[in-house]
C-alpha cells in the first residue's frame, strides 16, 4: 500500500467547489485516498504473465481446489484483513454513513499495515440491517484471513460480532470493543503495580455503557478487577432498573457488586478507578470524591470527560484518548500485533485468553521505566507489536484454536 500526498487547489477541499477556505493539510493528505494496490511480484515480460495469469495460475487453483486449505500458503489471504463499517457509528461523528466512513476505514487499514505488518482492505457497506450485514460478510469471508468490525453502532454490534463468529471459521473482532478493553487494562494493570496494588484491589466507575464500556467491563473482570459499575445517561446500571436493554440487563447481573444506584458522580465517591469512554464531563468534586491515589482514565476525544490539569490534582495516574498528553490510551497499540499473532497460527478465532495475553506484553512493554507519566507505551515504540504478536500466537496455541 502506498499513500501519495498531492497539493490540492487553493481552496483546499475537493467537493466544496467555489469554498474560499484557507489550505488544510488534512484535505491535502487525503486527496486521491491513502491507499493503493501494490503487486508483490513482477509483470516484465510474457514469461512473467504466463506465471502471474494464465496458464500458471491455473495449476495453483486446482490445487487448492483439491486441498483448500493451500489457500493460505498461495494467496494472500493468510495476511489480510476485511475492516467492516456500516457508518452507523464513526468515531465522534455518529452515523455519518458509508462513504464519508471510508476516510477512517483507510486510516484503520494503513495503521495494520505499518504497525503489524497485516494488509486490510476497507469496505463499507449501504446497509445497516444486522441479517444483511452479517450474510455479506459471510459471503466476503473466503477472500480474507480476518475481519476487523468497526464503527457499527451498539446494541447492533454485538449481536452482529456474535452471530459472525460462529459462523465464520476464522478471527472476528470489534475493535471499538475488545482493542480498547485491552488497552485499557494494560494501563490498568501497570498503574495499580506502580501504586503497589493488584487489580482485585480496585473498584472501577466506566462512564458509558455502548460497545466500549460494556466490552472493557466484562474484560476487566475476566481479568480479576474487584468491582466495576457502568453509568449511562440515566446513571449506574443496577438490577433494579427496569428501563434496562438486554445487553444493559446482562451488564447488571455481572457488575456492580457493591449494588450501587444513582448517579455516576455518586458511584465515584471512594471509587479507585475512573474510566470514560462516552463524553460529557464529569464535574471535579465528583473527581476529588474518589480514594487516595485514584487513576483517571478520560478517553474520550478530543475532549476529555475530565480535562488531565483537574484529573492530576486527585489522580496518581491519569490517561486519555489524546496524542498530546502521556499515557494515550490507543487502539493502535493493540489491534495490529492481535491480528498479526492470529494470523500467524491461522487461528479459527481470537478468545479472551489471546486478549488478555497482548494486554499483558503490551503492559510488560513499559517494564522497568514504569512512572506515572508512563504506564502505556507509545504506538511508536518498536517492541509493541512484536511482543503482542508473539504473545497472542502462543496464547492462541495454548488454548488450541491455532491451526499452525
Amino acid at each position: 500500500m502506498a499513500a501519495e500526498i498531492v497539493n490540492p487547489r487553493s481552496d483546499s477541499t475537493a467537493g466544496h467547489e467555489g469554498a474560499e477556505e484557507p489550505f488544510d493539510p488534512a484535505f491535502a493528505l487525503h486527496r486521491g485516498g491513502k491507499m493503493a494496490v501494490q503487486a508483490t511480484v513482477p509483470v516484465r515480460d510474457k514469461d512473467d504473465l504466463s506465471l502471474a495469469y494464465t496458464p500458471g495460475v491455473a495449476k495453483v487453483c486446482s490445487a487448492i481446489a483439491e486441498k483448500p486449505e493451500l489457500v493460505h500458503d498461495y494467496t494472500w489471504k493468510s495476511n489480510v484483513v476485511a475492516v467492516v463499517t456500516d457508518g452507523t457509528a464513526v468515531l465522534g461523528l455518529g452515523d455519518i454513513g458509508p462513504e464519508a466512513s471510508l476516510p477512517v476505514m483507510e486510516g484503520k487499514a494503513i495503521l495494520f499495515k505499518q504497525f503489524g505488518g497485516v494488509d486490510a482492505v476497507p469496505i463499507a457497506l449501504a446497509t445497516t440491517d444486522v441479517d444483511e450485514i452479517i450474510d455479506t460478510v459471510v459471503r466476503l469471508a473466503p477472500s480474507f484471513g480476518g475481519v476487523n468490525l468497526e464503527d457499527i453502532s451498539a446494541p447492533r454490534c454485538f449481536e452482529i460480532e456474535r452471530r459472525l463468529q460462529e459462523r465464520l471459521d476464522i478471527p472476528v473482532f470489534h475493535d471499538d470493543q475488545h482493542g480498547t478493553a485491552v488497552v485499557t487494562l494494560a494501563a490498568l494493570r501497570n498503574a495499580a503495580r506502580l501504586t503497589g496494588r493488584t487489580l482485585g484491589d480496585l473498584r472501577a466507575v466506566i462512564s458509558g455503557a455502548g460497545a466500549a464500556g460494556v466490552a472493557i467491563a466484562k474484560f476487566l473482570l475476566e481479568a480479576g478487577l474487584g468491582d466495576v459499575a457502568v453509568a449511562d445517561r440515566k446513571g449506574v446500571v443496577s438490577r433494579d432498573r427496569d428501563d434496562l436493554t438486554p445487553v444493559k440487563r446482562e451488564l447488571a447481573e455481572l457488575t456492580n457488586k457493591a449494588g450501587l444506584s444513582g448517579s455516576l458522580e455518586s458511584a465515584l465517591a471512594g471509587a479507585d478507578v475512573f474510566i470514560g469512554v462516552s463524553g460529557g464531563t464529569v464535574p471535579e468534586p465528583a473527581v476529588a470524591s474518589m480514594a487516595p491515589n485514584s487513576f483517571v482514565f478520560a478517553m474520550a476525544n478530543p475532549n476529555p470527560e475530565v480535562h488531565p490539569d483537574i484529573a492530576h490534582k486527585y489522580a496518581s495516574v491519569v490517561a486519555t484518548g489524546r496524542s498530546d498528553y502521556p499515557n494515550q490510551i490507543n487502539n493502535v497499540l493493540a489491534f495490529p500485533g492481535i491480528f498479526a499473532g492470529a494470523l500467524q497460527v491461522r487461528a479459527s478465532r481470537i478468545t479472551e485468553g489471546m486478549k488478555i495475553a497482548a494486554a499483558d506484553a503490551l503492559a510488560g512493554v513499559v517494564g522497568d521505566e514504569l512512572s506515572a507519566d508512563y504506564v502505556i507505551p507509545s504506538p511508536f515504540d518498536e517492541r509493541v507489536a512484536p511482543a503482542v504478536t508473539a504473545a497472542v500466537a502462543a496464547a492462541a496455541r495454548a488454548e488450541g484454536v491455532a491451526r499452525r
